[in-house]
This record gives C-alpha cells, structure tokens and sequence, in this order.
C-alpha cells in the first residue's frame, strides 16, 4: 500500500469517526498517529509524541485563546447579553418581525464579544425566547431567528474559529477579524430580510409588539455603547498595529469583566463561573490542537494534499468551478461535523489547491477571502441536519416546539446564507477591501 493510498483510506476513517461522533482530539490523534506510525515505524512516531504535544501549544500566539474565550465567559456572566437584546427591542420590536429581527441584532452585537456560536443562540435563547412566546411568535419563527443568530457568533470578530483558522494558515489575525466585518454586516441584514419576508407570507407568525417612545430608545443604548467602544478598541487596536492580537485580547477580557462587574450583574461567584468555563474550553481547544498536530504530521508523509492539488489541476476545471466544488463538500460536510472539526481536517487537505488557484488575487489575499468564505459556508452547518448544533441547542431549550418546526423556521435563513455565499465568491472584495489585501 502506497503513502498516498493509506493517507485517504485513513481520512476517511477519520472522517467517519467524527460524524459518528467520536470526540474530535481523539480521531484526530488516533489517525495521525496510526498514519505516521505505518509510513515512519514505532521509533520516529515515539519521538514525535514526545515533542509534538509540547511544541504545538507552548508557543506565545495561543495565548489569545483563552483571553477571548474568557472575554466571552465575562459578557455572558455579566448580563450584557440582557442589555443588548433590550436596546434591539426597543428600537425594532414595534415592527412586524421585530421581536425576530431584535434577536439577530442582540446575537450580532453578543457575538461581538463572545466569539462562540452556541453560547451565542443559547444565551440569547435565555432572554430572547420568552418576549418572542409572549407577543405570540409561532415556534418555528423564534427558535429559527434564534438558531440562525447563534450563528453569528462565529463571523463577527472576535472569532474563536478564525483564530485557529490563523494560526493554521500563519495569516494575519488583525487581516481575518476586519476582513469578516463587511460579511458580518451582510449576514445581520440578510437574516432581517428573510424575516420581513417570512412575515409578509405569514403575518401571524411574526406580530408587531408595542413601541417605544423616543426616551426609552435612546436610554437603552446606554447599555450598547460601552461594548460598541470595547469592540472598536480591541479590532482597531489590533488592526492598527497599537498593540498585538494577545495584548488587544487581554485588553478586551479585562474591559469586558470590568464593564460586567461595574454594571452590577456580575460578582464573585461569576468570576469563578467564568474562569472555570474558560478553563474547560481551553483545555478542550488545546486538546484538539495536539491531535491536529499529529494529523498534520502524518498528512505532510502521505503527501494527499500535494495529490489532490495536482488532480485537481488536471481536470482543467476554471478557478470558480473548483471554489464552488468546495464549496459544496463543506456544504455536505457541514450536514455530519461541527466546525471545528471542519476547519481542522480540512484545511491542511485544501489549502495547496487554493494557493495553486490562480483567481486574480495575491496569495495572502486568497487565504484570507477563503478563510472567511468558509467560516461562512461552515455556518450553515450548524443549523443543517442532521448534526445541526445550533438547532438542537436551541430546540432543546423550547422543549413544545417540534424538531421538524425548528429546522422549518431555518429555510430562510438558509436560503440568506447562500446568497451571501454567492456574493462573497462573487465579489471577493466584500472581504479583502477592509483588510488592505488583493
């Protein structure tokens, strides 16, 4: 047997693994290490497993990690979810679907300090479910909008996912946060779109609730403007080269736990919550991250990505039709893996063929457009079936609302992301005008 046929018989393996739900580290590690052990024998894999684990996350840049997940931890811990979604009802509620659309603004603008998907829909889910039950919203409306904002937790920086995606590509962090703003800001518009429309057909699933008066709008931004400033500071800061992705992140975790603790939401109790759940998901990240490493290893000695690039080359296919191939088997992947494992075990696999892609563009510049068309494409995995995270976090928390009503209430959110997926493989500067690349 071949390198290269052992490098695909145990992808698939691993991919296999994944969807049937085997922790990510585990496959990861599992198959890199079978993989190296086979092509290199059991001496050179015992010394990868003794420098490998240590030298993949004993390095300075991961420390931005854990600084954004507690940035995160302290936002949800401090109410600031509550406040957010308050000021979007105030200003949108009034409107036929507002209530909806006021849930993807609070997601949007939550997402803009938490940097997770599902603890974006879940805690917004807390807040957002029963205004949404109370005005008489129909169940696949209110946990639809709350499945498909979740979602924004991953797109709009601070990003977990694109910080790994970072460090996997050796891309600048700073170029990848602003470069997502711009699909960020589509994405908020789009899903109030497919909400005013999705009213439109069926106005009782979505009724006007009371307005505001001016007074009472403009009070709630009171709320919005300190995280609208810790947001600017972190990415500008960071975009604008006055401090590293590290020190912005610091900066950002210690103005979001002080803007929590300020407020008057958030006390000691909170802090060890906080701490202790950052604890958790950086030990769960790191973990896979060694496996990863690992996967690495055993690809770069199975030489796959190199066959798949040159293959691929050889169809004589054009650069937008192999993009839209792509495309599509994150799409299909997207039905069976979270994304995390997506971006893990596919990355090293695509990104030869990328780089090969001659779409007009700089290197730099096609990984950073890719990056975040795939974060975008990876989104619509987490409200698709059957895996679908988003949507069974959220259903799980409207325990009256039907699975099959849930995954009805994401058709048009759906139906949004793929537009803006179009769009964004259409007009590439939708990503790279932001960050100064072409």
């Amino acid at each position: 047997m071949s390198n290269l046929d052992l490098g695909i018989i145990i992808f698939v393996a691993m991919m296999l693994a994944i969807a049937l739900r085997m922790p990510i580290a585990v496959a990861l590690f599992l198959g890199g290490t079978v993989g190296f052990a086979m092509i290199t024998g059991l001496q050179p894999l015992l010394g990868l497993l003794n420098e490998a684990a240590y030298s993949r996350v004993a390095t300075h840049s991961l420390t931005v990690i854990p600084l954004f997940v507690l940035m995160g931890q302290f936002a949800s811990q401090g109410g600031l979810s509550q406040r957010l979604y308050r000021s979007a009802r105030a200003w949108l509620g009034h409107f036929r679907g507002g209530i909806a659309m006021a849930t993807i603004g609070g997601c949007a603008a939550f997402g803009a300090i938490c940097g997770s998907s599902v603890a974006t829909g879940a805690t917004m889910a807390t807040i957002a479910m029963p205004e949404l039950r109370r005005y008489g919203y129909s169940g696949a409306l209110a946990t639809g909008s709350l499945a498909a904002g979740g979602t924004l937790g991953i797109l709009i920086p601070p990003s977990i996912i694109l910080v790994i995606y970072a460090i996997l590509t050796e891309q600048s962090l700073a170029h990848l946060f602003v470069a997502a703003i711009i699909p960020g800001i589509i994405a908020v518009i789009g899903y109030g779109i497919a909400i005013a429309v999705y009213v439109r057909f069926k106005p009782a699933a979505g009724p006007a609730a009371s307005r505001e008066d001016w007074p009472t709008r403009f009070r709630s931004l009171q709320a919005v403007w300190p995280v609208a400033l810790i947001f600017v500071v972190v990415i500008g800061g960071i975009y604008q080269g006055v401090f590293t992705a590290t020190e912005g992140a610091a900066i950002g975790a210690a103005a979001t736990g002080i803007l929590s603790w300020v407020m008057g939401e958030m006390r000691w109790e909170g802090i060890k919550a906080a701490l202790l759940d950052t604890a958790r998901i950086t030990g769960m990240i790191f973990l896979i991250l060694i496996g990863a490493e690992f996967y690495s290893s055993f690809l770069a000695l199975s030489q796959l990505p190199q066959a798949l690039a040159e293959w691929i080359g050889g169809l004589g296919w054009s650069p937008l039709a192999i993009v839209l191939l792509i495309v599509v088997i994150y799409l299909i992947l997207g039905c069976v893996m979270d994304t995390l494992a997506m971006i893990l075990v596919t990355i090293p696999v695509f990104l030869p063929v990328m780089i090969g892609l001659d779409l007009g563009m700089s290197e730099e510049a096609i990984l950073i457009w890719f990056g975040i068309l795939i974060l975008t494409v990876t989104e619509v995995g987490l409200i698709t079936p059957p895996i679908g995270i988003n949507v069974f976090v959220i259903n799980s928390m409207a325990p009256d609302v039907p699975m099959t009503e849930t995954f009805k209430g994401i058709v048009p959110f759906f139906l949004s992301d793929l537009v803006r997926i179009a769009l964004i493989i259409a007009v590439p500067a939708t990503t790279t005008w932001l960050a100064g690349v072409q």
